[in-house]
């Protein structure tokens, strides 16, 4: 890949809120920079709902959320930035918008005019739905309860400010078209005529407000021309009405009575009706927020109600929504973009290539960029990408790589043992009484998904797919009802997120052809009772097998099914597989994560070299994550589950142990075990990855009760098996909640805390090494290496909103400050020997990181897009190392790390020196120097002879520290043998 114009060395992820503003950031600028990072990496900084913790529940793209600071506070942040060398690298948020807050003034447009909003075209929005009620309308699923409940209580009550009407209900605001307005001006004219007389100023200006209003085109206009004019006397209108109610007290008190009239009185149904019918005449229909699953008729993130989808593919679209965070770049404040959720939009190729074209625009109207430069990939974009197992990113993609979920997984995979993951397994299904079956449970929960919270969507679909079948003999015979039935198989069991099928495609590309087969194929064999020949219609359909005599309207109608089924399985993936199944199945939790395949969570070292030699060959430039806002845990917790791998017996028996010692404190909630086993495994496995290193029972924080109790809650709704955000079950969380404190609750009489704290010291030793692992290898790997938020530390965080927990940046500065300089051999060593034997503060690994980064910034070019080759070791712990070298020139940066460390260390709390390591040798390829530098510890190791190549004994390579980084420079006459 050709170097970009831009790229970080390494970023460091933060989280904006109103918690944490610009002006916090600012304050850390000089943390960074001296911990080693090139780059802040931001979570989205637009307009968002009031105090949003995230910022993806976007209400402007164009201005900056005014809760994180202003504009100038923003501009010193960027300036610190520039201060200390730094960029900054901004998340963008191009697929959805949050509707539920007023300051979203395109979606206020919406309801407020309809489909001949201008603002109408912002939003993927179905204005003929098959339910003719719900023509030319947007459901909103609102309501706390049924329609009628709801009317009749009183809370929906029509308000007049500024010169509008709307109506309010809990808090939200619905503009009321100002057509129908007349319904409660002509009660206010008639209330007031007789005191007024018929030649009263006030009440002539009143009749010409009414007129203006009468005389306003329809909703359902769709002459452009006329629309504009429309808002223009609209806006003329609220000011004439605001003017006239401003100078006429009486006025004022009379509009008083008729809302007061106009809004019932609870217990009177018939008081209601003028109501009932001004709100039927407008552009929405508020409903019960159940409602949305079946008939809601705007595409939303997820299933999520209050994220509606934008039309981003629309050119006008694009660059509303882009035009801040471009701007941003034109001015140089912003240095690359991070693509939340590409697979949720309507032809992800296609945007990307039209975000760098305006990317490239914006730098070189900037100056930073003169034209022609830099190829197709000018500005620094990578995506959030989820990727199976087996799946590439489009090289077709204009970007610079993923956000690395895909890196955290096949490094993650690396530090789990093959075989006692096999015992894992069938440990939790003994515990269970049932089989571990990934596979079923992820089409269980998919189809559930589909069935329930998606099926709206899936109803959309299935009508369009139904107008297909009507365009050719051989397929008219199929009914809506099956088609919808085979349609929902063949989405629950799709083995990818989605394909990248274009609207102007003639085939599908092998990947996607082979992800379509497996979906229909494993449909089938599911549902052997439904007729195949409904199967291959859709396989057709999918493949771009078009039957003979279709115009051209017709092959588009199919091509548009296509794409929008690709935006539909992609969220049923994510949904049904990372918030459902990975909840409903865990034999262990750190394979249970983003991006993730349990089934396939084991990674050999062979394997890992592979991809990590694609890395540096296609996406050198990628993110290396390991934590990240959305992960299911911090990666200090999957180091530490993974431990759990290596001593499946000590699990088993504890596991055994703990369940009898509860047995009395497990509830009945409908005749079932509350916690079930399922729910008792997720807990124990949650205590061992959380407990806090050097904890003991009665020592643990008086807050780890309150969060487990938390998570544990969201892990059961999230599974959606006996309670669920939309139908929580108060009993069934109240016992188990009873139950998480209970246990968690220090007493002379409790052996469980101490036995908890005694083995969690175990995993968290051998987790500890595994972090380090992970770490090193983040390190030299290909790609910029990501850090979340506080993991420079031990984290030990769950899934948000546990992660987005204040950080004590005060603590780390503090332990960065107490480190050596990079350079001070002396001192390193003596340091890294202290801080690994306190390992427990975390500050070891601080200093790898630190030493990591410090050499990124002196070997950018072998750390960058230098050669990848994996190195191998001879001797009996050989399977236990995992290490390569990255080369540029005459530049060699080598890591090495041990994985499986519970058979390595023996009696020794730690897998290093010569009685662990013995006489094993790390082998050296040809041209590489024979002599290195230990980065960690500033010693000098030099190889020897071995057979007819030199190599490294792993003692020395490991004679302080449980990893090792090492720096060498190859002199002339060895890079000549190369």
């Amino acid at each position: 890949m050709i170097a970009p114009l831009y790229a970080p060395l390494a970023t460091y992820r933060v989280q904006f809120s109103r918690a944490f503003r610009f002006r916090d950031a600012t304050a850390l600028v000089s943390y960074l920079h001296d911990l080693g990072i090139s780059d802040l990496y931001a979570s989205p900084v637009f307009r968002a709902r009031p105090g949003s913790r995230h910022g993806y529940d976007v209400t402007d793209h164009t201005m900056l959320n005014p809760e994180l600071g202003t504009m100038e506070e923003f501009g010193r942040l960027v300036e610190t930035l520039k201060r200390h060398g730094m960029g900054l690298i901004l998340d963008v948020v191009p697929n959805h918008m949050d509707i539920s807050d007023e300051a979203n003034r395109w979606w206020q447009d919406v309801l407020e005019n309809g489909s001949s909003s201008p603002e109408s075209k912002m939003f993927d929005i179905d204005w003929t739905p098959p339910k003719p009620d719900l023509a030319h309308k947007v459901l909103l699923p609102v309501l706390g309860d049924q329609y009628g409940r709801v009317l009749e209580s009183g809370e929906l009550v029509v308000v007049y400010e500024d010169g509008a009407f709307a109506v309010r209900y809990r808090g939200r605001r619905f503009p009321l078209a100002p057509r129908t307005w007349a319904r409660i001006l002509e009660p206010l004219r008639d209330g007031v005529r007789p005191a007024l007389g018929e030649s009263d100023r006030v009440l002539a200006e009143l009749e010409r407000i009414l007129t203006g209003l009468g005389n306003l085109p329809p909703r359902t206009e769709t002459d452009p021309e006329r629309n504009r004019e429309r808002h223009r006397e609209q806006s003329v209108l609220k000011r004439h009405l605001a003017a006239l109610l401003g100078a006429a007290p009486d006025l004022s008190r009379e509009l008083e009575r008729v809302l007061e009239s106009l809004n019932g009185v609870p217990g009177k149904p018939e008081s209601f009706d003028r109501l009932e019918a001004l709100l039927a005449d407008q552009a929405y229909r508020l409903a019960h927020w159940r409602v949305a699953a079946d008939e809601i008729n705007y595409r939303r993130f997820f299933d999520i109600n209050e994220l509606a989808a934008v039309r981003v593919e629309e050119p006008e679209v694009f660059q509303v929504v882009h035009s801040l965070v471009l701007e941003l770049i034109r001015a140089g404040y912003v240095h690359g973009l991070r693509v939340d959720h590409p697979d949720g939009l309507y032809d992800p190729e296609q945007y990307l290539h039209a975000l760098q074209d305006a990317c490239r625009r914006a730098l070189e109207e900037g100056g930073h960029l003169a034209p022609g430069a830099a190829g197709d990939r000018a500005g620094y974009i990578v995506v959030e990408k989820i990727l199976g197992p087996r799946e590439r990113l489009r090289a077709e993609w204009p970007v610079h790589g993923t956000t690395g979920y895909e890196f955290l997984n096949l490094v993650n995979g690396l530090f789990v043992d093959a075989a006692g993951w096999t015992r894992l397994k069938e440990i939790y299904a003994a515990a269970t009484g049932r089989p571990v079956n990934f596979g079923d449970v992820y089409y269980q929960s998919r189809r559930a998904l589909l069935e329930v919270a998606m099926a709206s969507e899936l109803h959309v679909l299935a009508r369009r797919l139904d107008r297909i079948s009507e365009q050719h003999r051989w397929s008219r015979d199929f009914t809506l009802a099956s088609l919808h039935a085979a349609l929902r198989e063949v989405i629950a069991c799709f083995p990818v997120y989605r394909t990248y099928i274009r609207a102007g495609a003639a085939e599908v590309h092998e990947e996607g052809t082979q992800a379509i087969l497996a979906a229909v194929h494993a449909a089938k064999r599911r549902n052997p009772e439904m007729s195949a020949s409904v199967f291959e219609f859709i396989r057709s359909v999918l493949l771009l097998e078009d039957p003979d005599g279709l115009t051209e309207a017709q092959r588009a109608q199919r091509r548009v099914f296509v794409l929008r089924l690709q935006q539909l399985t992609a969220p049923v993936a994510a949904k049904g597989v990372e918030d459902t199944a990975f909840y409903r199945l865990c034999p262990l939790g750190s394979l249970n994560e983003v991006g993730g395949e349990p089934a396939h969570g084991v990674v050999a070292p062979e394997a890992a070299h592979q991809r990590l030699a694609e890395r540096a060959e296609r996406w050198p430039y990628g993110l290396s994550a390991t934590s990240t806002h959305d992960t299911k845990r911090s990666e200090d917790i999957r180091a530490r589950l993974n431990a759990l791998s290596e001593m499946p017996d000590e699990w088993e028996d504890a596991l055994t142990r703990w369940r009898a010692w509860h047995r009395e404190l497990i509830g009945v909630v409908d005749g079932d075990p509350v916690p079930g086993p399922e729910e008792q495994s997720l807990f124990y496995q949650t205590l061992l990855g959380t407990w806090p290193a050097g904890a003991r029972g009665a020592a643990v924080a008086p807050d780890y009760a309150d969060r487990l109790s938390a998570y544990m809650t969201k892990a059961v709704r999230e599974a959606k098996l006996r309670t669920s955000w939309i139908n929580p079950d108060a009993a069934y969380e109240e016992v188990l909640t009873r139950f998480v404190r209970t246990v968690l609750t220090p007493g002379e009489e409790q052996p469980f805390l101490a036995d908890v704290a005694r083995l969690a010291g175990v995993v968290g030793r051998l987790g500890a090494v595994n972090s380090l692992a992970q770490t090193a290898v983040k390190l030299c790997a290909p790609g910029a290496p990501d850090f979340y938020q506080g993991t420079e530390l031990w984290d030990d965080s769950l899934v948000d909103p546990d992660n987005r927990r204040p950080v004590d940046f005060a603590r780390r500065a503090s332990e960065l400050a107490a480190l050596p300089p990079a350079q001070d051999s002396e001192r390193l060593k003596a340091s890294a020997k202290a801080l690994l034997a306190r390992w427990e503060t975390g500050a070891i690994k601080l200093l790898l990181i630190r030493q990591g980064l410090e050499l990124r910034q002196r070997r950018r070019d072998a750390l960058g897009a230098g050669q990848y080759r994996p190195l191998e070791a001879l001797g009996t712990h050989r399977a236990h190392v995992f290490a390569f070298v990255r080369s540029h020139g005459p530049h060699w940066v080598l890591a090495a790390v041990p994985r499986l460390a519970s058979r390595l260390a023996g009696t020794h709390p730690f897998p290093v020196g010569q009685p662990v390591w013995g006489s094993d040798t790390l082998l050296l390829p040809g041209g590489a120097p024979h002599r290195w530098r230990s980065v960690l510890t500033g010693e000098t190791i030099e190889s020897a002879p071995v057979t007819w190549l030199h190599g490294l004994r792993l003692a020395a390579v490991f004679r302080h520290l449980p990893v090792a980084i090492l720096e060498g420079e190859a002199a002339p006459e060895e890079g000549a043998s190369r």
